[in-house]
Order: C-alpha cells, then structure tokens, then sequence
C-alpha cells in the first residue's frame, strides 16, 4: 500500500452550527450528498463562473468541514471565506502543521477515524490521511503519476485559477457540481453551461512514444493550437483541449504534436462526454 505525504497541501476547518449551510450556499458541490469518511472535489467560483480556489471537502467532527487545498492558496482562500461568511455561526481557520498525505492501491488504509477520508475522484480505492497515516514509503511524483493515469486534473500543474470553468476540468463527471441544490456562486453561468451542453475545453488523457514536454506546451495540429498540456509524468500527461478540434484532427487522421513529440489524446474511460458529432463554429 503506497503512502506519499503530500507537502504542498493544507487544510482549512471551517465548524460551528452554520458551517454546512454556509459552505452549502457558495460552494459547487452538494454537502447534503457529502458521505462520512468521504472527500469530494469542489470550488469557488468568481460570478463569471471560472474557478478562483479548488478543493477536496470531507466531513471533520460534529458541525465541521474540512476543505484540503493547494498550501499557497489557502490563506487567501480562508481570507475570501471569512468575506462571505458575515453573521453565520461558522469559525474558519486554516491548520498549521497538519500533514497531509495519500495511500493507494488496497483500502486496508480505511480507519473508522474521520482523519482518513476516501478520495471520490479516482475509481481504484485512494485514501487521504489528515494528522496520522502509515509510513511513507512513495513520492508525491508517485501519487501524481497515479492522478495522471487516472485522468484527474489540479490546479497549478493542469490549469491555471482564474483562467477554467468547472467544465473544463470535469468537476461536473467527478461529481463537483450540485446541479440540483440551488444557487451558489457561479452557478447560473454552470447550470448555463450544463444545459446548454456547451462545454468545448475537456481534460483528455496525452501519452506519447517518448518522453512528453513541458507543463504548458501547446498541443498543435494543422497549424492551430487545439489544447495545453498539464501534468506531465514520463510518456503520460493531461491537457485541457478543444476537444472539437481535437475530434476534427483525429477524424483527418492529422498528427498531434507537443512540441516536437507526436501524441494520442484520449477521453479518460470513466467520463461520461464525448467527442462532439458536428463541428463547432470558430466563433462560437
């Protein structure tokens, strides 16, 4: 069972009688369907709809909530908390010290303590341990090689705060999004989104005979930037890509290049979009 203390993570409790309601009523995810010793991926969204801070959400004793971030963005996401809070009966604070750190591959690392919780994002069983975890005995590029495989994407090394919907990074295939709980921030320009169907930007699945590029080489084909790639382990990567254009290349049987490295995009097999039947207007 592979253990890896994840370093550049923290975590945020936010607690007291109005925590649920609070995060409930400015979060993507549905807390109501948020399970015991579960983490679910979620956000905050400027109005526009374009994430400003992701995270994993679990539930962290009577009244809490417990939000694992990117450890350089969460002062600054307790900061724009605090903001939205006003009069709720919720105490917000972030957890110095606490380590974080990931298990896979079995789910003999499930305890009955809520400080191990199970990471919803990925189909094999992978576990996040908050304050206590078995020895390490694997690297935080282990862990990401994993997330790679497994088609899911971060902030940071897949996209950029301020710059993705929701859509594009799938939090509506890995339930994100409560689609049906009511307003939170954003949501009008998401459930548009959702409804609509016109989701265009999608994490696909890279891999290539060699050695991939750089995190935020352009995948390009017949001259036209089709999609960036993230995370990058070895011959596997993720991009987020126009997935009309990607479509339009692999209907042409046109090559796919990052950089100089011909590469196979592919719709990670637990996703339920797919490649769209009809072109897309550029301008569109």
């Amino acid at each position: 069972m592979p253990t890896a203390i994840l370093a550049d993570r923290a975590t945020i409790d936010v607690s007291g009688p109005d925590a649920e309601h609070f995060l409930q009523s400015i979060l993507t995810v549905d807390l109501a369907a948020l399970g015991e010793r579960e983490a679910k991926p979620g956000a905050l969204l400027a109005p526009q709809g374009k994430i400003m801070f992701d995270f994993l959400v679990s539930r962290s004793g009577e009244n809490g909530l417990r939000l694992e971030c990117r450890a350089d963005i969460a002062d600054d996401l307790v900061r724009r908390l605090m903001l939205y809070k006003l009069r709720a009966k919720a105490d917000i604070s972030k957890q110095n010290q606490l380590v974080v750190s990931v298990s896979w591959q079995d789910d003999s690392a499930a305890s009955q303590s809520d400080s191990t919780v199970r990471d919803s994002r990925l189909q094999q069983p992978v576990f996040r341990h908050y304050g206590s975890a078995p020895a390490a005995d694997a690297t935080e590029a282990d862990w990401h090689a994993l997330r790679i495989a497994s088609g899911v994407a971060e902030s940071g090394p897949d996209y950029a705060l301020a710059d993705a919907f929701p859509h594009d990074v799938l939090l509506d295939q890995l339930d994100g999004i409560g689609f049906k709980k009511g307003c939170f921030i954003g949501q009008e320009v998401v459930s548009r989104m959702q409804h609509r169907g016109t989701a265009r930007r999608r994490v696909l699945l890279i891999s290539a005979a060699s050695d991939l590029p750089a995190p935020g080489t352009d995948l390009m084909s017949g001259g036209k930037v089709v999609g960036t790639l993230g995370s990058v382990s070895g011959k596997h990567g993720l991009a987020i890509a126009r997935i009309d254009r990607v479509k339009a290349a692999l209907d042409a049987g046109a090559a796919i290049t990052a950089g100089d490295v011909a590469v196979t995009p592919a719709i990670p097999d637990w996703a339920r979009f797919t490649y769209p039947e009809a072109a897309i207007a550029e301008d569109a």
